[in-house]
């Protein structure tokens, strides 16, 4: 077997273990104690280059055999990476926790066609391992498959750690209800065996399909697939259905699930949310009863960022793992973060562990033993999709769990006290207090409420800035998502191009996203406090300084807070890739368009209207 390279976070090794000594006291000298230290170390496991016939790995999946043999799955793309070109699924066995693998064996080839979404999971009760697919005709060129998709399910299992496997059966008869006769997909990802309650032994994966009728989609379908026999025979457990409007507009399409197991028995379903006009990229629901139905429908998760990608759970000791890109926009920076509630609040990025600052997409999580995570994922200096990588690491690895960040007030009605992140500190204000911001992370950061997101209505947005840099992107405030196709408001300075700048991006209906951005002719980068406003009423996107019109331009109508991970940050890019520097007061938000006598005024009177009211101007808490 070839030995794998181990690697830091930055491809820098890391020991597994290191000696720390006890202190030595004024008294007899203590016997020393070895401590484990935190580990990771990872390798790239399937890449074109090692494994010749290949031109592209993709969607990992992996899951550990009652023998402790891990078994990690991709799809091998032959032509090219395109999603519904010749696909086999192939696997990699590692009999020493994932230390050094095997070679690639072919599992389930696809012979021209795509063979692909491997979902395995293993009984046991058994020792089987079985591997859930979804089989098309495959193409020759790089396109998706067409409307209607002719996708099916199928079934192999294995018995010997996965040495051989069994033909497949197909289990559309089983799992692949009639009307779901457009798209459909297993997993991907690893499925669970329940262990508590009265359906322990019952294993789940999850699938996601859509009903086709008078050329176009009338519904997309999330649901649990369960066999109580060991995968001798299967049946769709909950489901939960959305409706696809005539325009073409959806609340949610949950798809690519991927479950858990709670500690109180109860199900965690999560999947990927793609173009829904709820927002967000993750959606979860959850089972109580074994898989059969969910509790309640689907539940967008604004606050969650990342892009419309796959993602994986898995529940270790007390708290629940998800691992998932964080870049609300594109496939980077893959992170894991913990819930330590069952998954109804998460992490924020910022708490988060990165595990890589490369491209990266698809992912899957396993128990490697009782005190090491495996992490299968795709990444990539220039492509997410250049190969498929191994890491292992220990839970003390992961960042700690942070107690509560200072907190400042918001005024506005149902207002609930904002994050200070980064050490933003008091200072003196344009209107009473202030904050100062570094430049480097500081930030405050709203937690999510109904009221924040601004829709279709008029808008203003006005407070006090302060700064005198030379350089760099200076977000001022920052409402929803990021990146050139999703709703936001935002306003920013830039100072090497001696301007400040507003910006919406909207969406309406199913047309694509329209953005509209207004500029000044200058910085504003004196020192001095100067006060900003973006109206939106009129029909007109308009910035103010300091009371006059410095820019304008036609509006475009659309929501500014549809389909995408929604935040309000004050100081910060919303995706964390820029901060601002210098001081800023008086941060506000209505959602009425302002009249030009209450902006040259200085200081609107009174709450009302407001979405949100930070003065800025105390700090409380650790």
């Amino acid at each position: 077997m070839a030995r794998g390279v181990r690697t830091r976070l930055g491809s820098v090794l890391v020991p597994a273990l290191a000696l720390l000594a006890t202190a030595l006291s004024s008294g007899p000298a203590r016997p020393h104690t070895v401590v484990p230290a935190p580990l990771f170390e990872q390798q790239v496991l399937f890449t074109a280059s090692r494994d010749p016939g290949y031109a592209c790995f993709r969607i990992p999946a992996v899951v550990r055999t009652n023998a402790g043999t891990l078994l990690a799955f991709a799809e091998g793309r032959v032509l090219n990476c395109g999603d519904a070109a010749d696909i086999d699924i192939v696997l990699k066995r590692s009999t020493d926790g994932g230390r050094t693998w095997g070679p690639l064996r072919v599992v389930d080839e696809g012979a021209g066609d795509t063979h692909g979404n491997p979902a395995p999971v293993v009984d046991r009760a058994t020792g089987r391992v079985l591997l859930a697919a979804t089989y098309n005709t495959g193409r020759t060129d790089s396109a998706p498959c067409g409307a209607p998709c002719d996708r099916t399910p199928w079934l192999r299992h294995s018995d010997d750690d996965g040495l051989t496997w069994s033909a497949a059966r197909e289990l559309s008869p089983e799992i692949r209800p009639r009307g779901w006769n457009s798209w459909y997909a297993t997993g991907p990802g690893h499925g669970i065996q329940l262990t508590r309650g009265p359906h322990a032994g019952r294993l789940v994966f999850g699938v996601n399909a859509e009903s086709r009728e008078g050329g176009r989609v009338r519904a997309r379908h999330a649901a649990l697939a369960v066999s109580d026999d060991g995968g001798a025979h299967w049946r769709v457990g909950a489901v939960d259905s959305w409706p696809v409007a005539a325009d073409g507009t959806f609340r949610q399409q949950p798809s690519e699930l991927t479950p858990a197991e709670r500690a109180d028995g109860s199900v965690l379903v999560s999947g990927r949310e793609q173009g829904g006009t709820d927002l967000g990229h993750r959606t979860q629901a959850v089972s109580r009863d074994g898989g059969d139905s969910f509790a309640a429908p689907f539940e967008a998760l604004p606050g969650l960022y990342t892009p419309q990608v796959q993602g994986a759970l898995l529940r270790l000791g007390g708290r629940l793992l998800l691992s998932a890109p964080a870049d609300p926009d594109r496939r980077r920076t893959l992170t894991v973060r913990s819930s330590y509630d069952g998954g109804r609040t998460w992490d924020s990025v910022d708490r988060g562990t990165r595990i890589t600052s490369d491209w990266s997409g698809y992912s899957d999580l396993v128990a490697v033993d009782a005190d090491t995570v495996g992490l299968l994922y795709e990444g990539g200096a220039a492509d997410a999709r250049d190969e498929i990588r191994f890491a292992r690491f220990t839970e003390d690895w992961l960042a700690p769990r942070r107690g509560p960040d200072p907190t400042t007030p918001d005024l506005a009605p149902h207002g609930r006290p904002a994050a200070v992140l980064g050490g933003a500190a008091p200072t003196g204000g344009a209107v009473g207090g202030a904050l100062s911001f570094d430049g480097a992370d500081d930030a405050v950061r709203l937690p999510f409420r109904e009221q924040l997101p601004l829709g279709e209505r008029n808008f203003t947005v006005a407070l006090w800035f302060r700064y005198s840099a030379a350089a760099g992107e200076q977000p001022m405030v920052w409402m929803g998502g990021t990146g050139a196709a999703q709703p936001q408001v935002r306003v920013w300075g830039e100072p090497a191009r001696g301007r400040i700048q507003g910006l919406i991006t909207v969406r309406e209906g199913a047309a694509a996203a329209r953005s509209v951005a207004v500029r000044s002719a200058g910085a504003y980068d004196d020192g001095r406090w100067h006060r900003l406003a973006l109206r939106r009423g009129g029909g007109r996107l308009t910035l103010f300084v300091d009371g006059t019109v410095v820019g304008a331009s036609a509006d475009v109508p659309g929501s500014v807070s549809r389909d995408a991970p929604f935040g309000v940050h004050v100081g910060q890019r919303m995706d964390g890739r820029a901060f601002f520097r210098g001081a800023l007061d008086e941060v506000r938000v209505w959602d009425r368009a302002l009249g030009d006598a209450e902006l040259s005024g200085g200081r609107p009177a009174g709450p009302g209207g407001s979405v949100l009211w930070l003065p800025l101007d105390e700090v409380s808490g650790p």
